[in-house]
């Protein structure tokens, strides 16, 4: 453990003098408790008291300490009325635990007055305070305002400006924005828990209490935010609050699984990291733990934030929590994944997201096919990196969106924020004369026009080759764009390419029986492909043509497979899959599928990868079509591969919207997980050391890749430059003879 500072040391002394100047009280029978939403919490006890919860007949129903500042929560309790906690030889008056339900027990706090800038606390139905800080737009005029919310567990509240937030660009659009810290972090109370019920419902108690403030332009306010930002509004969005007028949730998950656990392999790399990073913030404020922000503000005498850190203690371990959920149980799980309750969202919704997200994932896309409780979505899905949920054309129509659903009003950039453009994209993305580009909704007259013309919109839409639509290589503009009527894209055909000898990718599979056998070496390619700032810094992962290091599989370690040349433009739009007849040496093996497009000019574009755990192999036959399996990571259905017996296993690929031109092979490589990916890694691999993989390629064992592929599209574009694509490394094409051996 960590030494702690002689600051905390202080503080904690602090709190067992408030334990003992209020032992008399407390003697008397005086511990104050709270009801929360199934949970009940505390805090002035003593250090590691041993406290538990009695139920309206006496019964002790869990017992638990309190932690090292006196605070306390007890978690998962059923909802109803008469609850005790118990101390020692003092109790508590009875308290109510409520129900996850999005309508509170009473509305009156949301009468509560919040400042008209600045910050400030918002107190939610359970009692606890959240810190937020009210940003204007400038010169603010007194209002009303049009009014976003931004909520996360990151720096938002923090008064010198919003940590990974985006509410500044909102104001230099007009729009007020309340930036708000979860519970349990910074300087907000009570104790954080990864999208736990109750911090949705916070959510919602902070839409309802902005909506009522004097300054807030028709009482209904938005919500604003990319990535840990975006997904909350899914979150709270499936709440439905009254007063929510829409959500633009940028950069987002579909699943908590999907990232954190792709085909069954822990993502040691981003995922594991930005865990680890929510359980610091999430501590109490000190020099060894918590938000900077927060200490700062305790440090010049703001008592509120002070007293909200007596719960922080009370964070469950995300780390322990990400090992104890390896495996896939719904009670668990379902509760984290969007795509199980963006069902419930009615409020308009406008979303956009990359393929080649290298944070988030590029399984977003999964979201638009659920999101049947609202008519009124737009989507818009491009290759790109985290940031470019923000290029200038999503940018325009996130912009369009906002400014008829929040502030009903005509979307009409002024000259001087266009002229803004240039230095907010070159301080995002470190890119250079970056400018907005002419918008045909705001070239409408009037506010009801441009909103017609809006609704007329296809709601999905993709963004092709972006980083090739300008003179400048890797700058945040597409090649084109196609819309469609809904996701999955209609007309959508699953074409097969089957894996045959000499590492031929062929429209018919193979006339006699072959293998080819590699060598799986955990570690035969650096883990990630990118070792620089994962943004727009000098170097960073953001910029136009970033120096990835997108590695040839080490000669024996892979199979690889190429088509002939294409005859014509090819268009894939979906997930798809690797459906391979395997071998192996080991009970399992972890296996990443890589598909690349090798041009006519002798270079090779990155695409797309997929992963499984070969154990891990069940598929939930309830969802999975043959264009998106669907892996079951249930513990029952863990199976290891037979013995010197072919097995057929399906790599699920993640998503892509990509236009393979004419003339170009389409390639799929299989090898050990790693080296492929900027920031996603993976370190805990099956098996630990080495394996022999052998892939089989024959009339009855018909291995093969199959694409979404949609006919009809236009490509109006040549090849795009190379490097350019954003999010989509290019190199050399060097071509990898396969190691064939008998089919055995």
């Amino acid at each position: 453990m960590r030494r702690k500072t002689w600051l905390w040391a202080v503080a904690v002394a602090l709190v067992v003098v408030l334990a003992c100047a209020t032992g008399a009280q407390a003697r008397a029978g005086s511990l104050v408790a709270h009801g929360s939403v199934q949970q009940i919490y505390a805090t002035r006890l003593a250090p590691h008291a041993k406290v538990s919860v009695l139920n309206r007949r006496g019964k002790v129903v869990v017992t638990q300490r309190a932690d090292a500042l006196g605070g306390i929560v007890f978690r998962n309790l059923a909802p109803g009325r008469g609850y005790r906690l118990r101390a020692g030889t003092r109790t508590s008056a009875a308290v109510t635990v409520m129900p996850d339900r999005s309508a509170p027990p009473s509305t009156k706090s949301y009468a509560q007055k919040l400042p008209a800038g600045g910050y400030g606390y918002l107190r939610t139905r359970d009692g606890t305070s959240l810190a937020i800080d009210v940003r204007l737009p400038g010169p603010a005029s007194g209002g009303p305002y049009p009014t976003l919310v931004e909520y996360a567990g990151y720096g938002y509240a923090d008064p010198a400006g919003a940590e990974s937030g985006i509410s500044a660009v909102a104001n230099l659009l007009g729009f007020a924005v309340v930036d708000v810290n979860m519970r349990g972090t910074g300087c907000s109370g009570g104790s954080f828990h990864y999208f736990e019920a109750l911090q949705s419902l916070d959510g919602y108690d902070v839409i309802e209490t902005v909506a009522r403030q004097p300054w807030v332009l028709g009482h209904r306010v938005g919500m604003l935010g990319i990535s840990y930002g975006g997904i909350s509004q899914l979150f709270v969005g499936a709440t439905d609050p009254p007063h929510l007028a829409a959500i633009t949730p940028l950069s987002v998950i579909d699943n908590t699984a999907t990232t954190l656990y792709p085909g069954g392999l822990l993502n040691t790399g981003f995922a594991l990291g930005w865990a680890k990073d929510r359980f610091h913030d999430a501590q109490p404020a000190s020099r060894t733990g918590g938000q900077p922000w927060a200490l700062k503000r305790i440090q010049q005498g703001d008592r509120t934030c002070h007293a909200n850190q007596v719960l922080h203690g009370e964070a469950p371990n995300v780390i322990a929590m990400v090992r104890a959920n390896h495996y896939y149980v719904p009670s668990v799980a379902n509760p984290l994944a969007p795509i199980t309750f963006v069902k419930k969202i009615h409020a308009p919704v406008y979303l956009a997201c990359q393929f080649t997200d290298e944070q988030t994932g590029g399984h977003c896309a999964d979201l638009a096919s659920h999101f049947t409780g609202t008519s009124r979505k737009w989507f818009t899905f491009t290759n790109g990196a985290h940031i470019d949920s923000l290029d200038p054309q999503t940018f325009n129509r996130w912009y369009d969106f906002m400014e008829l659903y929040v502030a009903h009003r005509r979307p009409q950039l002024s000259d001087a924020t266009r002229a803004l453009a240039p230095t907010v994209f070159a301080a995002a993305m470190g890119i250079n004369s970056v400018t907005l580009p002419p918008d045909p909704i705001q070239a409408q007259p009037s506010y009801g026009a441009a909103r017609s013309a809006f609704q007329a919109l296809k709601p999905v839409r993709i963004l092709f080759d972006n980083g090739a639509g300008s003179s400048t290589p890797g700058a945040p503009y597409p090649g084109f764009e196609q819309s469609f009527s809904r996701f999955p894209i209609p007309g959508t055909q699953a074409r097969s390419w089957y894996l045959g000898a000499d590492g031929a990718l062929t429209a018919a599979r193979a006339a006699s029986a072959s293998s080819d056998e590699f060598a799986w070496r955990p570690a035969a390619r650096p883990a990630k492909s990118f070792t620089g700032a994962d943004d727009g810094s000098a170097g960073g992962l953001w910029r136009a043509t970033p120096a990835y290091h997108w590695q040839v599989n080490p000669a024996g370690t892979a199979a690889s497979y190429v088509s002939a040349p294409l005859s014509s433009n090819t268009v894939v739009i979906g997930a798809g899959a690797v459906r391979l007849w395997i071998k192996a040496s080991a009970p399992s093996v972890d296996l990443q599928a890589t598909i690349s497009e090798v041009r006519p000019d002798g270079k090779e574009t990155f695409v797309q990868n997929g992963w499984l755990r070969a154990s891990e192999r069940a598929l939930d036959r309830a969802q999975s079509t043959l264009l998106q399996p669907v892996l079951s990571l249930r513990r029952a259905a863990v199976r290891p591969l037979p013995s010197g017996r072919w097995t057929e296993v399906t790599v699920p690929l993640y998503y892509e919207g990509h236009a393979y031109r004419q003339g170009s092979r389409i390639r799929v490589t299989i090898a050990a997980p790693g080296g492929d990916q900027p920031v996603w890694a993976f370190s805990e691999l099956n098996p630990r050391g080495s394996a022999k993989v052998l892939i089989a390629h024959s009339p009855k064992l018909p291995s093969r890749l199959v694409l979404p592929v949609v006919p009809g599209v236009s490509v109006p574009t040549g090849l795009p430059p190379c490097p350019g694509l954003r999010g989509e490394p290019c190199r050399a094409y060097q071509p990898v003879a396969n190691h064939a051996v008998a089919l055995g």
